[in-house]
């Protein structure tokens, strides 16, 4: 069923809203999966919090000008979907990537981060992103480390103390 002119502005404003929103894009081609399988894939996309649209290349191309994901749109031919991420850079990647496993008629065609396009191929390098949580709980790791270090190395003198202390003990004893 065609677009009307209203509906068409309509559905630009609401991709381009959440392109300003989105820190990451890819743009994949989906020829060859089965409505149910694309039932799928939005049920998961939607469940990862990662927007993703069936738009006619016209209507994405008017969508992303403007926004950080512009440079996309000499990518956007054929038969394309939109999915883009909004707070986990790798999510939308994530998604299109975990989906064509099982699905080879999913391609990625271009991914765009931070303005930046990226040929399709490098949807693993964008999807092996850590999520939020992994970030935080790397960086924790990492701001740790010298204290649980310094407390190591301050114990140690007394606890070596307290086994040369009991080693004698023992000696005398036996």
């Amino acid at each position: 069923m065609a677009l009307r002119l209203e509906d068409k502005k309509a559905l630009v404003a609401e991709v381009n809203a959440v392109a300003v929103d989105a820190v990451t894009a890819v743009a994949a081609e989906y020829r060859g999966l089965t409505v149910s399988e694309m039932t799928a894939l939005r049920k998961e996309a939607r469940d990862a919090g990662v927007y993703l649209r069936v738009v006619k290349n016209t209507l994405a191309r008017l969508a992303v000008a403007g926004t950080d994901f512009e440079c996309m749109q000499d990518t956007l031919k054929g038969p394309l979907l939109l999915a883009f991420a909004k707070d986990d850079p790798g999510a939308a990647a994530r998604i299109i990537k975990d989906f064509a496993k099982g699905h080879d008629a999913l391609k990625a065609v271009s991914l765009s981060a931070g303005g930046q396009l990226l040929p399709g191929s490098d949807l693993a390098k964008l999807a092996d992103l850590p999520t939020l949580d992994q970030a935080r709980a790397m960086l924790l790791g990492v701001l740790t480390a010298p204290m649980s270090q310094l407390v190591r190395t301050l114990a140690e003198p007394s606890a070596m103390l307290a086994r040369t202390m009991n080693a004698r003990a023992q000696q005398e004893a036996g």
